[in-house]
């Protein structure tokens, strides 16, 4: 467990919520983040509202510093890629 602020504990974060993190951090809308994931606008925005509870923070925008903050991660760094997340670069031959 990570301790946050004053004695709040949560429990580690899903690799879903991880994926929805960095790609807040990359500056992606809830449109964007639901395209490259494969879900619905409004899944991408419930996941964001679970990440701003979680973390404490009231805006969105405030997620991948509270996520390092918390531990101690860049949310940009070292995450794997989103699972799930279409490659259009590649073509089937």
């Amino acid at each position: 467990m990570v301790t946050l602020g004053e004695g709040t504990q949560f429990t580690q974060f899903t690799s879903r919520q991880r994926q929805v993190i960095q790609l807040i951090a990359e500056g992606c809308s809830n449109v964007e983040i639901a395209e490259r994931l494969g879900v619905s606008p409004r899944t991408a925005k419930a996941h964001s509202d679970v990440l701003r509870s979680k973390l404490r923070v009231s805006r969105r925008r405030q997620i991948p510093l509270a996520f390092r903050d918390a531990t101690g991660e860049n949310p940009l760094e070292g995450l794997e890629p989103a699972a799930g997340v279409r490659d259009d670069s590649r073509t089937s031959d």
